[in-house]
């Protein structure tokens, strides 16, 4: 597939320099993050992407801004984006998050990434052999580092869920009700996760902006 480049504003087709204005209100400057020039190329996909953005990642609703800032980091760390790797690691230090904290926010990922792994290969594994043998596998980093406990949860669904490891995101949702997060705060995290899923993955058929 032939690689797609930016599109420069001052030749963008009218709806997309509309979406690209309206991107620089929400962002209150001219310089919108790189991988929305990107999405110009399919104006549908961006009106769609800058909406979604806007409403599930960017601004507060269920969840507040600072927790969406730390999942739309773990997705970009999982799909390796690295264009909204990088602007994820700045939002996050924007909105409160330590240099410290964003190391563990990864940390997390990586972690949930291990354990998922683990989990489907013995849901997989059409033996009940498994079943039986303990994990065997540490995983401090879950309860060991300065984050929220809510937080870690959420983060940990949306991953086992990008992962699709469905022992890992029951168990991670069980977790999350007894911390008292609720049915509508988990389906925000999946939402913003989504978003955040499908513009990394836009992002896969270019070169990194």
């Amino acid at each position: 597939m032939q690689h797609l480049t930016p599109i420069v504003v001052s030749e963008a087709p009218e709806k997309v320099a509309q979406v690209f204005q309206r991107l620089a209100e929400l962002f209150e400057t001219e310089e919108i993050p790189s991988p929305f020039y990107v999405y110009g190329n399919v104006e549908p996909f961006l009106r769609d992407f800058y909406m979604n953005f806007k409403k599930f990642v960017y601004q507060a609703g269920q969840l507040d801004a600072k927790t969406k800032a730390a999942i739309a980091l773990a997705v970009a760390s999982q799909t390796k984006c690295k264009a909204w790797l990088d602007w994820s690691a700045s939002r996050c230090q924007h909105v409160g998050f330590s240099i410290d904290q964003v190391s563990e926010i990864l940390a997390v990922v990586a972690t949930n990434a291990m354990y998922n792994t683990f989990f489907k290969f013995r849901e997989m594994s059409g033996s009940s052999i498994f079943e039986g043998m303990g994990v065997g596998l540490r995983a401090h980093t879950f309860s060991n580092v300065s984050l929220d406990e809510s937080l870690v949860e959420l983060i940990n669904i949306v991953i086992s869920d990008i992962n699709a490891c469905r022992p890992c995101t029951s168990g991670h949702v069980e977790k999350a009700k007894q911390l008292g997060i609720s049915n509508e705060q988990m389906l925000e995290a999946i939402q913003c996760g989504a978003t955040m899923y499908a513009g990394c993955q836009f992002l896969s058929a270019t070169p990194t902006p």
